[in-house]
């Protein structure tokens, strides 16, 4: 299981709504709004790398409202 913290930047205003699209993604276990540079994070998880990124790349990109994402991978150290 690969794990990931998705920072989320949004057009101005559509925070809360970025937020509840994201939530609702297969995939996603956590997405909140934050304050600071970023405006929503979520957390994910895939099978795979790959499965990662075609999670973030094809579904969360996709949500109407996101200007900016960062992926930062889970790693157990």
């Amino acid at each position: 299981m690969v794990q990931a913290y998705i920072l989320i930047q949004t057009e101005v205003g559509k925070s809360a709504s970025v937020t509840e699209s994201v939530a609702g993604i297969a995939g996603v276990t956590m997405s909140e709004d934050v304050t600071g540079p970023y405006d929503c994070i979520a957390r994910v998880e895939a099978s795979t790398v790959d499965d990662l990124g075609k999670l973030v790349i094809a579904k969360i990109q996709e949500v109407p409202g996101i200007t900016r994402t960062l992926t930062c991978t889970i790693v157990h150290v």
